[in-house]
């Protein structure tokens, strides 16, 4: 269930983002980690995804309508934490911590949290004013899709994340990026075909050379589209606006080759 009558202050802090969470995201425990990786969905191409790939589309896809905003179709998957030490000093590698997150064995050994079955995993008690922040940018959040279930069960709840703090750093960073220059290109693309370089290009105009690094594509299809950005960011700048000094290079830039297309609705 949802928490009724927690206050949640979402504030216009400045030119580059308007809201964002009061609270600072804190693990109260695990919290030897280095690092996390935003993950940020191309909804349209994740939905063409589906489509392509045969799924069971989720509602979100089947009913899927053009948005005044083409930037608004950058959307939230999910925040995770990067492997704590701690648990890797008991053998885990990096592998199986993402492959399992907060089900890890021998520790943090919670439920296994399975992409195929959502909605089984417990409720996140979310405030009712974070769930519908987050209904804003997290199209298969609640109703028959339970994405919110599935990532605070396997990414958030071992770390004993307050979930509104968890869901509303996802919140805030979404609508910083949509303001900057990345949101401006993804935007001005909409259904075109783009090079890897002119998208580099919006991302170091945002974050500078350096955060070109720290942005993985993840594409799908042939041609390719885009269906997914993931943005390493250093644990201890999770509180702050991203900036170039935030921002942690990652080991591979993703499988998007040197064109794809910012994919528009419809199939």
């Amino acid at each position: 269930m949802f928490r009724q009558g927690l206050a949640v202050s979402l504030c216009a802090t400045g030119v580059l983002f308007s809201c964002a969470h009061a609270a600072p995201l804190q693990p109260k425990q695990y919290g030897d980690y280095d690092r996390y990786v935003l993950a940020l969905s191309w909804q349209t191409g994740f939905c063409q995804s589906q489509h392509v790939n045969g799924r069971n589309e989720p509602d979100e896809c089947r009913l899927q309508k053009e948005l005044p905003h083409k930037v608004d179709f950058l959307t939230v998957h999910g925040l995770w934490p990067g492997l704590p030490k701690s648990i890797a000093a008991r053998g885990v590698d990096e592998n199986r911590w993402m492959r399992y997150g907060c089900a890890t064995r021998p520790i943090p050994n919670m439920p296994e949290a399975k992409a195929s079955r959502k909605c089984a995993a417990a409720e996140t008690g979310l405030s009712l004013e974070m769930a519908n922040k987050l209904n804003d940018v997290m199209p298969g959040a609640g109703g028959n899709s339970c994405l919110e279930r599935y990532e605070y069960a396997k990414h958030g709840v071992c770390f004993g994340f307050d979930p509104d703090d968890y869901f509303g750093a996802m919140v805030r960073m979404n609508t910083e990026i949509k303001q900057n220059a990345l949101g401006t290109f993804l935007a001005d693309n909409y259904g075109k075909t783009v090079t890897r370089a002119a998208f580099d290009s919006a991302v170091a105009k945002a974050y500078g050379e350096q955060g070109v690094k720290a942005v993985k594509l993840i594409c799908s299809g042939n041609p390719a589209w885009l269906t997914e950005m993931q943005i390493a960011i250093k644990a201890d700048a999770i509180n702050a606006p991203l900036s170039a000094t935030s921002l942690l290079a990652q080991p591979h830039p993703g499988n998007c080759g040197a064109q794809f297309v910012i994919d528009k609705v419809g199939y």
